[in-house]
């Protein structure tokens, strides 16, 4: 397995950490996900029983961990944490700095015993500010303070919400690349460092072109009602039989070869109506006629003339429709998961592949608690002091 000899420990609830530690395990790495007695939140949404197995939100961002439970603000459960640390390779944690500091817990406390250790700590805004402690979701700093949702909602539109775990996917994605950057520098220097994420920032990167076009240019168009877009062969339009697909102009041959395939060539004989445009009632004359042609073809009608035509085009499929998609099982896509009850069910599946190497989940997601007294004899305490911790109820074993 490509990561069959990273030891990461977990300490972290909902989505960005725990999906970050979740790709690691499926690529072979050892993970342990330490919870409170309450348990992630996550564990919550959905039933987890022997009639209805398998909670697949808390499976998708868990499977294959070994789960303990530690109660940090014990002493004795603060001092397993820091022995878990002192042996691992990779500690992902999404508790706010404030939090991890009152703990004795925050990096700066514990690289001087721990120097091997990749710290990976996933924000909402950072280490440092005045927001750095401020509560976060993917919808708050990745979605709204990030101006993504600014810039893809168009401002005739009421605000809409993403879906969720849409942000946190990202910053799990970049987290995992950070740890595996410092992971090859650990490799050269044999000292770990700290790695940081910020929802707010990933968001920033998400929505980089328009970004870095406001920043060099003082300003940048966004989300435009369709009637007001200056490009008339790009975005959605629907078909006879209710269905919806988007056009990408891929190259200046595009158009004028649609055009013709709808029975318009003479619009590109007449100068108002060949880009770039110089008044946008020309425009909406241009996409009324494509809105009008399409309108009157079913999808498979549409998709033919568009294959024809070369033109990079995509029907809005909905998640049924990419479930019965067979380039989409092709593209591995999807996954089967063990739900822990000795049984399977369909997951989606990490989103990178590694031809001939077998990166399916290695196990279910763990109960709360299930692995707590195996993993802390392993850490090398005695079976006394394991039973007396979980009376003591710094540890907890289900």
């Amino acid at each position: 397995m490509l990561l069959s000899d990273l030891k990461v420990v977990e300490w972290s609830t909902w989505v960005a950490g725990p999906g970050s530690a979740a790709l690691m395990a499926d690529w072979g790495a050892s993970v342990i996900k330490v919870e409170s007695a309450a348990g992630d939140a996550t564990r919550a949404f959905f039933p987890d029983t022997a009639e209805s197995p398998g909670n697949p939100v808390f499976t998708m961002e868990n499977r294959g961990k070994r789960g303990i439970v530690l109660d940090t603000g014990k002493p004795e459960g603060r001092a397993a944490m820091l022995a878990l640390m002192r042996q691992a390779d990779v500690f992902i944690t999404n508790v706010r700095p404030g939090s991890l500091k009152r703990a004795g817990l925050d990096y700066d406390s514990v690289k001087g015993e721990c120097p091997q250790l990749i710290y990976a700590n996933v924000t909402g805004y950072g280490l440092t500010g005045e927001m750095a402690d401020q509560a976060a979701f993917d919808i708050t700093a990745f979605w709204a303070r990030s101006g993504v949702a600014r810039s893809m909602i168009p401002p005739d539109q009421e605000p809409f919400p993403s879906r969720p775990g849409f942000g946190d996917h990202f910053t799990a994605l970049a987290t995992l690349s950070g740890v595996l950057a410092a992971a090859h520098e650990r490799a050269r220097t044999g000292q770990g460092r700290q790695v940081e994420t910020a929802l707010m920032r990933v968001g920033a990167y998400a929505v980089g072109w328009d970004l870095s076009l406001l920043l060099r240019y003082g300003d940048v168009t966004t989300a435009q009602p369709k009637r007001d877009r200056m490009v008339a062969f790009s975005g959605f339009f629907h078909t006879a039989d209710d269905r919806w697909f988007v056009v990408v102009v891929k190259s200046p041959n595009d158009y004028p070869n649609v055009m013709r395939a709808i029975g318009k060539a003479e619009m590109l004989e007449d100068p108002r109506y060949r880009p770039p445009y110089a008044d946008i009632e020309h425009v909406r004359t241009v996409r009324g006629a494509l809105d009008a042609a399409f309108g009157a073809m079913t999808l498979d009608e549409a998709s033919a003339l568009l294959k024809a035509a070369d033109i990079a085009f995509a029907p809005m499929d909905s998640l049924h429709d990419l479930e019965m998609n067979p380039q989409a099982h092709e593209a591995g896509v999807f996954v089967e998961t063990p739900d822990g009850w000795g049984g399977s069910f369909w997951g989606p599946a990490s989103p990178v592949r590694f031809p001939g190497v077998e990166t399916a989940p290695r196990g279910p997601a763990p109960k709360l608690g299930q692995h707590t007294r195996e993993v802390l004899l392993e850490l090398g305490y005695d079976a006394p002091t394991v039973e007396a911790m979980l009376a003591a109820g710094a540890a907890l074993q289900r």
